[in-house]
């Protein structure tokens, strides 16, 4: 399939397939006419990637990760241990992340509290 029946299947943009593309996380074939061929394997695997963007995993992550994601009813689960360290570190990221969100909240709060008055 090419490239715009890829994105109606998956609802991602022409654009984003490419640039998960670029980013090594698709790997369409290409006729010799230069046009990206997908195949039905890629309609999961755009799906997948979807869920761990989702999980709030960064690109490069994600290619290290993807390769070793099976499903697990109505989620993934790495099917590769050795990536468990990176998948809690990210979570730790994240996690670290929420807090300095939380704190920036509270700082604008103070401010809109303050500027009520």
């Amino acid at each position: 399939m090419r490239i715009g029946e890829l994105a109606g299947r998956t609802g991602v943009s022409p654009r984003l397939l490419r640039y998960y593309e670029e980013q090594g996380l698709l790997r369409p074939r290409r006729r010799p006419s230069g046009y990206r061929e997908y195949g039905e394997g890629d309609v999961e695997r755009v799906r997948r990637i979807r869920v761990l963007l989702s999980a709030g995993l960064p690109t490069t992550t994600i290619a290290d990760v993807l390769p070793c994601t099976v499903d697990v009813g109505d989620g993934l689960a790495a099917a590769c241990p050795g990536l468990l360290p990176e998948l809690r570190r990210e979570r730790d990221r994240i996690s670290r992340s929420i807090t300095d969100l939380s704190t920036a909240r509270t700082m604008l709060d103070t401010i809109i509290g303050a500027t009520s008055h």
